[in-house]
C-alpha cells in the first residue's frame, strides 16, 4: 500500500474517496499478484499500470512494449522516453501481426489475432524474466464498446488490474495526475488498422498513409484526431470543440491540399466528432438488424 505519511493531504483530497478507494484495491491487487510483466504502450492506462506495480512490486514489475507499423514509431520512442523518466525499466520487441492472414483480413475479430500475437510473444518474455502474470492496461470503460482482444486476453489468463479495480477513464487520468504520471493528459490512442474498414484489407502502404495524414493533423495543432480511411476518403474526426477551427475557410484549405498531398482524392469532416470505436457503429447496427 502507498504509506501516506508522505503524501501531502491536499493532493488527496484532490482525489475522490472513490477513486482513492480504487487506487489502494489496485495497489493490493498487483501486490498479490507478486511478480509481472506488464504490456506497455506508452498511454495512460498502461504507464499508470506498470508506474502503479513498478512501485508496489519493485525489480518484480518489468514493462514490455512492442513496435509494428500499425503503431508510430514516435509512439514507442516517447513511451521509452517516458517510462526512463519514471525510472522503470522496460524491454522492446517487434509483433508480426501484419504476418498473419487472418489480421490482414480484417475481420471484425482483427483485434483478437493482433492480441493473440502479442500475448503469444509475451509468455515466453514472462518466463524467462521469472515473472509469474501478464498484464495489460485494459480498463471499465471498455466494457462500453467492442473488444474482442478481451477474449484473447482470457484465453492467455492475461490479467487487467486497472478493470480488476473498477477504474475507468476518468480514475486512470486522475490517479495517474496524483502520481506524476507524464501521460497523465495523453489523447487516447490506437493502431492505425482501427482507421480502417472492416473487410478492407491491412497493409503496410495503407498504414503508412494513415500515419501521415494524422501526422500533418497534428502538426496544425489539432488534439485528438482520427482520420478513418474509406479507400480514396480521408473523413476526418476531431473533437467537437475543434471542428470550428477545421472547418475555417483557411485550415479546411489547407487540410484538403495537405491529405490530397499525401493520396487522398476526398476530404471530408465527421459532424459528430471524435469517438472511440466509431468503425463499430456499423458493426452494431447489423448486429441489430
Amino acid at each position: 500500500m502507498l504509506d501516506t505519511h508522505n503524501v501531502n493531504s491536499d493532493d488527496v483530497e484532490a482525489i475522490d474517496a472513490e477513486t482513492w478507494a480504487k487506487y489502494e484495491l489496485l495497489q493490493s491487487i498487483l501486490k498479490n499478484m507478486e511478480s509481472v510483466l506488464v504490456a506497455y504502450s506508452g498511454g495512460v492506462d498502461s504507464a499508470l499500470l506498470l508506474k502503479v506495480a513498478y512501485d508496489v512490486l519493485g525489480s518484480r514489475a518489468m514493462g514490455v512494449i512492442a513496435s509494428s507499423p500499425a503503431y508510430a514509431a514516435e509512439e514507442t520512442e516517447e513511451a521509452i522516453a517516458v517510462a526512463e523518466q519514471m525510472g522503470i525499466p522496460v524491454i522492446t520487441f517487434e509483433t508480426h501481426e501484419l504476418e498473419d492472414e487472418h489480421y490482414v483480413a480484417n475481420d471484425f475479430n482483427r483485434c483478437y489475432f493482433c492480441k493473440t500475437e502479442l500475448f503469444t510473444q509475451l509468455q515466453p518474455l514472462a518466463k524467462q524474466h521469472n515473472l509469474r502474470h501478464i498484464a495489460y492496461g485494459v480498463n471499465k470503460d471498455d466494457d462500453g464498446d467492442f473488444r474482442p482482444g478481451q477474449r484473447a486476453a482470457r484465453e492467455f489468463s492475461v490479467r487487467g488490474p486497472l478493470k480488476e479495480a473498477g477504474m475507468g477513464k476518468r480514475e486512470i487520468r486522475a490517479v495517474a495526475h496524483f502520481l506524476g504520471v507524464p501521460v497523465w493528459d495523453k489523447p487516447a490512442m490506437a493502431c492505425f488498422s482501427s482507421r480502417i474498414p472492416y473487410g478492407t484489407r491491412i497493409d503496410v502502404a495503407t498504414l503508412r498513409m494513415i500515419y501521415k495524414a494524422e501526422k500533418f493533423l497534428h502538426d496544425l495543432g489539432f488534439h485528438q484526431v482520427r482520420v478513418r480511411h474509406h479507400d480514396k476518403i480521408a473523413r476526418i474526426e476531431v473533437e467537437r470543440t475543434e471542428l470550428p477551427r477545421l472547418l475555417e475557410d483557411q485550415v479546411s484549405r489547407v487540410v484538403t491540399d495537405g491529405l490530397r498531398d499525401i493520396g487522398y482524392v476526398y476530404v471530408t469532416v465527421d459532424l459528430l466528432g471524435y469517438r472511440t470505436g466509431s468503425m463499430n457503429e456499423s458493426f452494431y447496427k447489423k448486429k441489430k438488424a
